[in-house]
């Protein structure tokens, strides 16, 4: 389940992505208001929904329950703040190591050639990720594979160098969206 915001002209930022047995949309339930993101499912999924007084109610008779929520919405308010660091003060190159690294680690194996992962997101939605559009993902990736620091071929990617992708992640030298 993914949530997200969109503009106007179709363009997507995901805010966060959750897997199975995670909850969402638990700010309405402390602060009245509507849910600030558009959630989706990524495949088939059952949703669960449980009234707002109920879970108010919960959490007054289990302080234990209340600290576990605060503690989810605590994590989102943490990703969130490093994802307005990320698009203000990171470049998408920057972004797509990032989020490469991430992805390999959480799913990839290490082979003699570096760290293998199928990607399972196509470029729009990585883009939608990161916070670009799938042209300058594309860009990205080519730089990517022209600076070794990765090989493609089609959906499957290999990182070659994670030391090196690291560190192209937190010093690279580029023009914005190039």
């Amino acid at each position: 389940m993914r949530a997200f915001r969109a503009s106007l002209d179709g363009r997507e930022q995901v805010i966060h992505v959750e897997r199975a047995g995670a909850t969402i949309a638990e700010l309405p339930v402390f602060d009245d208001g509507t849910y600030p993101s558009t959630a989706a499912a990524e495949e088939d999924t059952t949703v669960l929904f449980i009234d707002k007084r109920d879970v108010r109610q919960l959490c007054l008779e289990h302080p234990k329950i209340t600290l576990a929520a605060l503690k989810v919405v605590a994590g989102r308010l943490r990703r969130c703040a490093e994802l307005v660091e990320a698009l203000s003060l990171r470049e998408v190159g920057q972004r797509l190591a990032r989020f490469l690294l991430a992805e390999a680690r959480s799913r990839g194996t290490r082979t003699e050639n570096g760290i293998s992962i199928n990607l399972t997101q196509t470029n729009q939605q990585i883009a939608a990720r990161i916070g670009s559009v799938r042209v300058v993902i594309s860009r990205a990736f080519t730089r990517l594979q022209h600076e070794r620091l990765i090989v493609v071929d089609g959906r499957h990617l290999i990182i070659t160098d994670e030391a090196a992708l690291e560190a192209f992640a937190d010093h690279a030298e580029q023009t914005k969206d190039s």
